[in-house]
C-alpha cells in the first residue's frame, strides 16, 4: 500500500491556499494549511506532535515574518524540500532563497498544475537518491572526504558537514571526479530536479554556501575552484 505524502502549505491568501490545496488533493496528497510562520514551525518540532511533512510549499510574504527566516529555521531542524512562492521577481531574491536551501522558486501568479508537476518532480528526486543511497554499500574516502551513501552525509577529516540536499549533490559529484571541471549546466543537469527550469545563479549560489560551510574544515573553502566562464572543479592536490 503506497503511503500518501504530506505537503505542508504555508500561505496567508485563503484564495491561493485553497486553490494549491484543492489541485495537491486532487493528485492524491495530503494538505495541511498554515497561515503564519508561527503555525508551520510546529510540524518541525521533535515533541511529536505534528507528522512530519515530506514537502513544503512556503510563501515568502507571511503576517508574522519573512517566508525566509521561517526557511531557515526550518532548515536548522530538517532538510525537507522547500518551494518558495513570492510575488517577486527580482533575481536577487530567488537568490537569496536558493542559499537558504529552497529546492525551488515559484512567482505568482502561477499554474497550480506547474506547481503540482514541480513537487512530483522534487518527490521523484528524493525517492530515488534515497533509493541510490541505499543500494550503496560501504563509506568511501576521497582525499580529505569521506562520503557515506547510506546516510547521504559527507565529512571532512571527521567533521560532518551539514548539507542541504542539492549542496549534498553538488560535493559529492565534484569530490568523486577531482579536477574535473564541470559547466553550470553540467553540474544542474547531475544534481536538479528540473535544470531547465532553474537560473542561471542557482549553481553560483550553492557553491557560495557550500565554500561557506567547507570554510570551517580543514578542506577550506579553497577546495572548490572556480573556473571562470567555464564552471567549477574540486582541487586535486590535497
Amino acid at each position: 500500500m503506497t503511503m500518501t505524502r504530506r505537503i505542508l502549505v504555508v500561505e496567508d491568501e485563503p484564495s491561493i491556499a485553497e486553490n494549491i490545496a484543492y489541485s495537491l488533493s486532487t493528485e492524491g496528497f495530503e494538505v495541511c494549511l498554515a497561515t503564519t510562520g508561527g503555525e508551520a514551525l510546529p510540524y518541525f518540532s521533535n515533541d511529536g506532535t505534528e507528522v512530519a511533512p515530506a514537502l513544503v510549499i512556503l510563501d515568502v510574504g507571511l503576517p508574522d515574518m519573512s517566508g525566509f527566516d521561517v526557511c531557515r529555521e526550518i532548515r536548522s531542524r530538517s532538510t525537507v524540500p522547500v518551494i518558495f512562492l513570492t510575488a517577486r521577481e527580482a533575481e536577487i531574491d530567488r537568490v537569496v532563497g536558493l542559499e537558504l536551501g529552497a529546492d525551488d522558486y515559484v512567482v505568482k501568479p502561477f499554474s497550480p498544475r506547474e506547481l503540482v508537476a514541480r513537487v512530483r518532480a522534487i518527490l521523484r528526486r528524493t525517492a530515488g537518491t534515497s533509493s541510490v543511497a541505499n543500494a550503496g554499500t560501504e563509506s568511501h574516502v576521497m582525499g580529505p572526504f569521506e562520503i557515506d551513501g547510506k546516510r547521504r552525509r559527507i565529512s571532512c577529516a571527521g567533521t560532518v558537514i551539514d548539507l542541504s540536499r542539492y549542496e549534498y549533490g553538488l560535493l559529492e559529484l565534484l569530490i568523486e571526479h577531482p579536477g574535473r571541471v564541470y559547466t553550470r549546466d553540467q553540474l544542474m543537469d547531475h544534481v536538479w530536479d528540473e535544470p531547465d527550469a532553474s537560473l542561471d545563479r542557482t549553481v553560483d549560489a550553492h557553491i557560495k554556501t557550500l565554500r561557506a560551510k567547507l570554510r570551517d574544515t580543514t578542506a577550506g573553502d579553497a577546495a572548490i575552484v572556480t573556473h571562470r566562464g567555464v564552471g567549477y572543479s574540486l582541487k586535486e592536490d590535497w
